[in-house]
């Protein structure tokens, strides 16, 4: 797939969806990532790409793989008789590095999301709703609420080699002001590419922090609590569930 411009027909900028699919999954155990489980008869992976391509036909799809697992993603798209135009793209030795791979096979004037692979839960009207607000805004971030009494704690080890949690003294947490952010994150490529031109830093956690070093604000938008990652096996079977109740 060769990128042939940034503007569609209409005016509006080109839709890019960056698919992070380069984790190893070692909080799941097992020997195959999590991105290549199965839920509900396909993989992980392949109902995150499906979201975004009923969202937009005419979505672009670049998809961040471990240079291990290329061949095998491959093999699973061709067995399983996935058609979906797709750029395969290697990860690098983090996310930052990733993301910057992928981000050479986007022009600039276009939009791009970049979504965790492991998030398939999305709803089709999230993807829909944000493509459209990110039009007006350079860097757009979904976010949900707080709902559980959150205690700020620090690790400590004991004497005994034991780690325990302990309160920090006077510190409140406000739960009305904390918010939990979810992919995707949307930008403007040129925003994008150029924040992601920065020398890396520990501190970046997520696209919208990598564009926050670089001088940019940020703009929010109500995401979804269904919206989950699978980082762990129990976050596996939550999702199992939601997927069969949709049935």
């Amino acid at each position: 797939m060769e990128n042939q411009g940034s503007a569609n027909q209409n005016g509006m900028r080109k839709k890019y969806v960056v698919i992070m699919a380069a984790g190893s999954g070692t909080r799941m155990g097992g020997s195959l990532p999590k991105q290549f489980l199965d839920l509900s008869g396909k993989a992980v992976l392949q109902r995150t790409i499906e979201v975004f391509l009923e969202a937009f036909e005419d979505m672009n799809v670049v998809v961040v793989l471990s240079p291990d697992y290329l061949d095998y993603w491959k093999k699973y798209c061709l067995e399983r008789n996935f058609i979906c135009p797709q750029v395969l793209v290697a990860g690098g030795i983090t996310r930052f590095h990733s993301v910057r791979n992928a981000l050479e096979r986007i022009p600039e004037g276009a939009l791009v999301a970049v979504h965790d692979g492991v998030r398939p839960l999305l709803s089709v009207d999230l993807v829909r709703r944000m493509f459209s607000e990110a039009e007006d805004v350079e860097a757009l971030v979904p976010v949900t609420p707080c709902v559980d009494t959150m205690k700020v704690l620090r690790k400590v080890n004991g004497k005994d080699g034991r780690q325990t949690l302990e309160a920090v003294p006077g510190a409140k947490a406000d739960r009305e002001c904390l918010f939990g952010a979810q992919t995707p994150q949307i930008f403007h490529s040129e925003l994008l590419k150029a924040a992601y031109a920065q020398a890396y830093d520990t501190t970046f956690t997520d696209d919208g922090s990598v564009v926050e070093k670089y001088g940019k604000n940020l703009s929010y938008t109500m995401g979804e609590r269904l919206n989950i990652k699978i980082t762990t096996p129990d976050d596996l079977v939550l999702a199992r569930a939601i997927e069969q109740c949709k049935r």
